[in-house]
């Protein structure tokens, strides 16, 4: 038996979702959504789950991670319920639900803690800083092994549970049969929507949004392979300097336009950014700046007598590592391609 939850719509407040109450239930929404069909009211229907507080339901839901937040919906939208930015919410929710740690939850909804989490950050870097007597050479060798260390520990402790809680809410616990061949055989779907988020192209304003984050993903992922396993910064082989620069000027450039219009709010999916949204584009450009600042102070030899700059990128590549990766907005990137990749399971199941 389902269970009402008349308190969910204050708890999803919380979350950045503040008038889906307002909804009743025209179906406008629907009717202009690229994801709605003969079958599946998209995204009524998660509207009616929300003002129900129908949690188990919306837990076992794959929905919201469809939903590329084109803000149509959000524009016919006759009560200005603002479905669009309903479903922004129910992915921070999830996030916050699937997260053995608890911690997403509490940053999402309390902006002083996170805060307060940067500002920790920022004094342990500094007091390793210290610890070395402020000399490049350790702090240099620090900031390439943490990246790897990061990476593993954040995978394997936090992500991953995180992943197995995912597949238990929306497979397990629901109890859909899927064969391990099944698992074998449609895991490029995780891989397809992981480099290139095709959903988003069924969205009729998507398309140079969805290229963009094309062109951020790859070059996203190629500076980290560069700066961690071809040591970016102690590298002297010209094309691995020269890839660097080129991967970190672009994450720059693109987070640039996404910084930009954010400040315009010229979308609706930029019209009510969560401190969330921002911490996750800021720091992104952040590290794609200062990792370019850096090596070209390298190779300019003036790093040493500006070591200030490497505390700099320090500091953005430890929030980013430790914070932002495991419980802040970037986790959306990972759950919404596991999310395709289990929906083609239940699909076939």
């Amino acid at each position: 038996m389902a269970k009402i939850n008349p308190k969910f719509a204050k708890e999803l407040n919380a979350f950045g979702s503040a008038n889906f109450n307002a909804c009743y239930n025209c179906g406008n929404c629907t009717a202009v959504c690229s994801l709605s069909s003969k079958d599946d009211s998209f995204p009524r229907e998660m509207v009616r789950l929300s003002v129900l507080g129908l949690e188990d339901e919306i837990k076992s839901s794959l929905k919201p991670w469809g939903c590329y937040y084109c803000g149509e919906c959000s524009t016919q939208c006759p009560q200005d319920a603002n479905p669009g930015e309903l479903m922004m919410s129910l992915r921070r929710w999830l996030t916050a639900k699937y997260d053995w740690t608890g911690f997403s939850g509490l940053l999402y909804k309390s902006l002083p803690l996170t805060l307060t989490v940067f500002v920790l950050a920022l004094v342990g870097v500094i007091a390793f800083a210290n610890a070395v007597h402020f000399e490049l050479e350790p702090m240099l060798h620090f900031g390439h092994y943490f990246e790897m260390i990061a990476i593993g520990t954040v995978g394997v402790v936090i992500l991953l549970p995180n992943i197995i809680r995912m597949w238990w809410f929306t497979i397990g616990k629901p109890k859909v049969e899927v064969t391990p061949s099944k698992y074998i055989n449609s895991i490029g779907e995780l891989f397809i929507h992981m480099f290139t988020q095709k959903r988003a192209l069924g969205c009729d304003d998507n398309q140079v949004r969805w290229l963009e984050h094309l062109i951020l993903v790859i070059a996203y992922l190629s500076l980290l392979f560069t700066t961690v396993f071809l040591d970016w910064f102690g590298s002297e082989n010209l094309f691995v300097i020269v890839l660097g620069y080129v991967e970190s000027l672009i994450i720059f450039v693109v987070t640039v336009d996404f910084v930009g219009n954010r400040i315009k709010k010229s979308k609706a999916v930029t019209k009510h950014s969560q401190p969330s949204d921002w911490f996750f584009v800021v720091w992104l450009l952040l590290m794609g700046l200062t990792a370019l600042l850096v090596r070209l102070f390298i190779d300019l030899d003036l790093l040493e007598s500006n070591k200030w700059l490497y505390l700099v990128h320090l500091t953005v590549l430890v929030q980013w590592a430790l914070i932002i990766v495991p419980f802040g907005k970037w986790t959306h990137f990972l759950y919404r391609s596991f999310a395709m990749y289990f929906e083609k399971l239940i699909v076939e199941a």
